[in-house]
């Protein structure tokens, strides 16, 4: 019982053991899954699986495999050896983590695991991915979550040949990437003097303070580990709204430069919003220019959500830039926002990524990728957009699982229940990239809390998106098996069996 299920599986007779004399071989270019395998298996097994050219696990890059894509592999497992074989590195990638769901589930422990037969069943496996992008997002802005739990998450992603992890970095209430030419960012818009209760405290705060950034060092590191692993990062500096806490650092970025503001301590949308003079446009071109120097992915997210004109309207800078732009009206401003610092993003080789609500007022540059939370995805592959899906009522973790008078909280206002998730829609057309989760973190505090959230709601979408006939059926008869491994992984979650 894989998750997500491949596409095609025929079991055999028999079983190959792992033992002390056990080698892999890796063809050119296969070494790093190799290595990725070997990782894996050592602390629970014990065994040094070496890298030897008469290995009897045999993984190899081939450019005749056809038929499987971009992500597919072929594992064949006899009695005497193992073959995966992929036409690229990511793979053979995937066909690791099979590997390590075929093998006994104390596999996946950390600690030697004395007295377990390391065995794989007799198998052969055809497996391609159906779309592309398939992922989480994971906000660290609202609370701030140390490196080792974004790589325990990474892991957690790979295990489900998850491919994006979208990091949420900055938002009203915390700057979380360092940016040098502006070190306050991170130095006062990364700390928030409280925190506004969840649901159940009403306007209540907790008195304490809240905050955290990460180093250069800690993100290129971060991406270095996801990419071993097959994942990729997707980083977002939100403008020109969810500002506050880039404001509270420099005043003079907003539309009263001479307003001092604190990071915000409340949720929701703050009406602080970037001005729209030249400063503010070269100091996002500065910001986004350091992201682009610590995150070398083809896609870099700029928000562009829920951002309010009041201040705009208000504004004689703002109001005059409408004018020269010829705009409709302050409303338009978002888009004209959007569309300078996409330009930059596009003229270095970088494709801009917003929230479909982004382009309101100001058609986007149609080469943005548009992320539709709260309407179809019709509207912006009309508009010839990329898009990736991610609806508010079958994506937004943050929402509990269930109405269970003992469910953990989540954000008020709905259920979404890991069959939502599994039965979100997905229009049959190529600019649909794939889809993703949304963690929003103003009621998750812990790592727990993330991971409780999270899982299994992530395996329904990981099944959803990689198979290619999506059946919700057996995905909920490979949930009881694929629990067990949740188990042996310590992750937090809600212990549940599909049955609607």
């Amino acid at each position: 019982m894989i998750v997500p299920r491949p596409t095609r599986m025929v079991s055999r007779a028999g079983r190959f053991v792992f033992g002390p004399t056990t080698a892999l071989r890796a063809t050119s270019g296969a070494e790093p899954a190799a290595r990725l395998l070997r990782r894996y298996l050592r602390p629970a097994t014990g065994l040094p699986l070496p890298l030897s050219t008469d290995g009897t696990v045999l993984l190899a890059l081939d450019d005749q495999l056809v038929g499987l894509g971009e992500e597919g592999y072929a594992l064949t497992v006899g009695e005497q050896a193992v073959v995966l074989r992929a036409r690229r590195l990511a793979g053979l990638l995937h066909g690791v983590q099979t590997v390590r769901q075929l093998l006994p589930v104390e596999v996946l422990g950390d600690t030697p695991a004395p007295g377990v037969r390391w065995s794989l069943p007799c198998v052969d496996i055809a497996d391609s991915a159906r779309l592309h992008w398939r992922g989480a997002m994971l906000d660290v802005a609202r609370h701030f979550q140390p490196v080792r739990f974004l790589r325990r998450f990474v892991e957690l992603l790979a295990l489900h040949k998850l491919t994006v992890l979208h990091l949420h970095l900055t938002d009203d209430q915390g700057w979380r990437m360092p940016v040098p030419d502006f070190p306050a960012l991170t130095e006062i818009g990364g700390l928030r003097s409280e925190t506004l209760l969840g649901p159940a405290g009403g306007d209540r705060f907790d008195g304490t303070p809240h905050g955290g950034a990460y180093t250069s060092a800690e993100l290129r590191a971060l991406v270095a580990y996801a990419a071993e692993r097959g994942v990729r990062i997707v980083p977002e500096i939100e403008m020109p709204g969810h500002a506050r806490a880039a404001l509270a650092a420099y005043p003079w970025l907003g539309n009263q430069p001479e307003r001092p503001l604190p990071v915000w301590t409340r949720w929701g949308i703050s009406e602080a919003v970037f001005g729209v003079d030249d400063r503010t446009l070269d100091f996002c071109r500065t910001v986004l220019g350091q992201v682009m120097d610590v995150f070398p992915g083809e896609y870099v997210h700029v928000g562009g959500d829920e951002c309010p004109s009041t201040e705009w309207a208000a504004s004689p800078v703002a109001m005059a830039r409408v004018a020269r732009e010829g705009l409709a009206g302050p409303e338009a401003l978002r888009g004209w926002f959007l569309g300078r610092v996409g330009e930059f993003l596009l003229e270095n080789g970088r494709v801009p990524v917003c929230w479909d609500d982004a382009g309101d007022g100001t058609p986007l540059d149609p080469r943005t990728v548009v992320m539709p939370w709260q309407d179809s995805a019709e509207r912006p592959i009309g508009r010839g957009h990329q898009v990736v899906l991610t609806p508010w009522r079958s994506t937004y973790l943050d929402y509990p699982q269930s109405t269970d008078p003992g469910e953990r909280s989540g954000q008020p206002g709905a259920v979404v229940t890991m069959s939502d998730v599994y039965h979100q829609p997905v229009p049959d057309h190529p600019a649909v990239l794939g889809s993703q989760c949304q963690l929003w973190t103003e009621q998750a505090p812990r790592a727990e809390d993330v991971e409780y959230l999270a899982f299994p709601r992530l395996c329904a979408l990981a099944d959803a998106l990689w198979s290619a006939s999506p059946d919700w059926a057996a995905f909920a008869a490979a949930m009881p098996v694929h629990e067990r491994r949740l188990a042996a992984l310590s992750v937090a979650h809600r212990s549940l069996t599909p049955t609607s």
